[in-house]
């Protein structure tokens, strides 16, 4: 694809419908605090989300490709525009359903959204995709997830904890069907949460003050490949001096190893958090996206 794609997200409107909560009922694994608390801004920035949620973008000719997209924050905000909306306008023009997802986190210990809430949340949204397939004329055997930073953590438990049982996960007929991501788009992601090189905020808020060791190592998600991890795009930076590319290189080798495709563009600068519209030589970076998108 030529890199005219890129500026095709301000020429048509998406067909984006309105927030609609991931559960009929109260979301499992932690009790919902009293309401009113949540922060909501304008521009798509999110603090001290208590509800989980999604934000459907369809496109008005759908390819059948769908993808589930995760914004970072380091577990405690959510960057919902340049890494969630200008994301669902643009996947919107070239004919796939984007799903933007405000997963639960807070500042807070006391609201307990440590994990697995956000994986929970992350696991439901995949599984109401493949439940909307028909209504959304996506194919349920094409549905990924793409995360950015904290978000691209989270994306990363998404294709490697697929099989991790979670009894909370037992209350409708969409929780049983299967949240194993058709791929995976990590975008400057937090993988380690123990070596040196691990994003301290995002450990914080994910795990809390003192988590067990053995807690820690279960979410280095680079611990957590096998075989069965779907294919994998990275894109990363190797002047990001808060999400080190030493991440994404323990993800990239876990994945080299037990031969998971994996495609990854590393640019010499761009730093961190550039979203849609990329910076430095990360710039244009989607064009490289939509060429891999358009292979699956």
């Amino acid at each position: 694809m030529k890199t005219t794609l890129l500026f095709l997200v301000l020429s048509f409107p998406a067909l984006a419908g309105e927030w609609r909560n991931l559960w009929p009922g109260e979301a499992p694994g932690a009790p919902r605090p009293a309401e009113g608390t949540e922060i909501v801004k304008d521009d798509w920035r999110f603090r001290e989300v208590e509800v989980p949620q999604y934000h459907v973008f369809r496109p008005e000719k759908p390819n059948g490709l769908c993808v589930v997209v995760l914004p970072g924050g380091g577990y405690g905000a959510l960057a919902g525009d340049h890494e969630g909306r200008q994301f669902g306008d643009w996947f919107a023009q070239q004919g796939i359903t984007a799903m933007v997802v405000k997963y639960r986190i807070s500042g807070s210990d006391a609201k307990r959204y440590h994990f697995p809430v956000p994986l929970m949340d992350a696991r439901r949204a995949i599984r109401v995709a493949r439940s909307m397939a028909k209504e959304w004329q996506i194919d349920p055997e094409r549905v990924g997830i793409m995360g950015f930073s904290a978000g691209g953590h989270l994306a990363s438990t998404c294709v490697t904890m697929f099989d991790d049982p979670f009894p909370q996960e037992t209350n409708d007929a969409i929780d049983a069907l299967s949240c194993r991501p058709s791929f995976g788009i990590l975008a400057y992601p937090v993988i380690s949460m123990s070596k040196p090189y691990v994003h301290g905020g995002s450990k914080r808020r994910l795990l809390g003050e003192n988590p067990p060791p053995d807690l820690v190592a279960s979410c280095d998600t680079a611990l957590r490949v096998t075989e069965k991890t779907p294919p994998v795009f990275m894109v990363h930076s190797a002047d990001d001096a808060a999400v080190p590319l030493r991440n994404a290189l323990d993800f990239i080798e876990a994945c080299t190893a037990r031969q998971v495709p994996v495609t990854a563009h590393i640019y010499p600068t761009g730093g961190h958090g550039y979203g849609f519209a990329g910076k430095g030589d990360a710039a244009g970076w989607t064009a490289r996206l939509a060429e891999w998108l358009g292979k699956r």
